[in-house]
């Protein structure tokens, strides 16, 4: 394996397209079942904003992982406290908590252990097989939030 560092996150054209192209995707519940449109309310200006995102959902409960780091939603939703989840004709309205680091490192770990490793796995130092240890060190670059409370809607 190559001692090569993580990736940094960029916004291209591209990603921008995709992104774009699986929202509405999402939109009409046509995703895999852990694929969401998040929104939150925009820090500075107040504009909603919206992006795919996928939920880590296992026995100790539901939570957003930031796999680029420190990104525009997660400067949002730390302001706010609260967000939306949308899927299909369902919308959720989500508050939440970020999680010190020895409590993200196994959700890290879950996160990256997922046919989405493909896509995310760059940008993480440590590999999906790395202990918990590797992941719990990561936290302070992958920000991640407990979802504490919600009530879901239907549109």
């Amino acid at each position: 394996m190559v001692d090569e560092p993580a990736k940094r996150f960029e916004m291209t054209r591209a990603r921008r397209v995709l992104n774009a192209a699986l929202s509405g995707f999402v939109k009409y519940g046509m995703c895999p079942p852990d694929t969401y449109l998040l929104t939150t309310r925009g820090r500075r200006t107040g504009f909603l904003r919206t992006v795919p995102i996928n939920l880590v959902d296992n026995d100790d409960g539901r939570f957003l992982v930031a796999p680029y780091g420190e990104v525009d939603w997660v400067h949002n939703i730390r302001r706010d406290g609260f967000a939306t989840l949308r899927q299909g004709g369902w919308i959720e309205l989500v508050s939440v908590r970020e999680l010190e680091a020895e409590e993200a490192g196994p959700v890290l770990r879950d996160y990256v252990d997922h046919p989405r490793a493909l896509v995310v796995a760059p940008y993480f130092d440590a590999p999906p097989d790395a202990p918990g240890e590797a992941f719990a060190a990561e936290a302070d670059r992958h920000p991640v939030f407990e979802i504490v409370r919600s009530t879901t809607v239907r549109i």
